[in-house]
This record gives C-alpha cells, structure tokens and sequence, in this order.
C-alpha cells in the first residue's frame, strides 16, 4: 500500500476528506522527525508503533569487492519497534 492507497483508506474509514487525511499524515510525519532529530524524547503510539533515535559506534568493516577495511565513522540511526497490536496484527489475528 503506497501513501495514496492509505490517504483514500483512511478518508473512507474516518469518513473525512482525502485532503484531510494528507495533512494529517504529513503533520504526523513532520512532528515525528523533529522529535527523532533532536533526539532526546520517544515517540509512542501505544500499540502501534514507537520510534527512538539511537547511537550508532564507529567501526571497521570490509569492502567486499577489495577486502580492504573501512572505517566507518559514529552516527545516528532509527529504531522503530512494533507496538503489541501491530504484532498481533502481523500474525493473522
């Protein structure tokens, strides 16, 4: 389902306007990335989904072409984890 597909979904079942929808999602979006930039707060949507900025440490890896090693400098990453209903979901329940 691309953002389309969700935005007409999400207008039939909340019986809103798909313009409605669009600026909610992309508000939703908006406000999570500020909160994941920072990097100090979680986001939650108990249930659903959370999101949490992580630190990543430098390491060395390989190119797999060369072999040759390759620093990889320290760095911020995303963890989203699934909340106990979408897990639920997942499983066909």
């Amino acid at each position: 389902m691309n953002r389309s597909e969700l935005v007409t979904a999400l207008a039939e079942r909340a019986q809103v306007t798909r313009k409605d929808v669009d600026a909610v999602l992309t508000a939703l979006a908006e406000s999570v990335g500020d909160v994941v930039a920072k990097g100090d707060e979680k986001v939650t949507i108990p249930g659903f989904l959370s999101f949490e900025r992580t630190h990543r440490a430098a390491r060395t890896a390989r190119n797999p072409q060369t072999g040759e090693p390759l620093e990889i400098p320290a760095g911020y990453s995303v963890k989203v984890s699934a909340g106990s209903k979408l897990k639920e979901a997942a499983k066909g329940k």
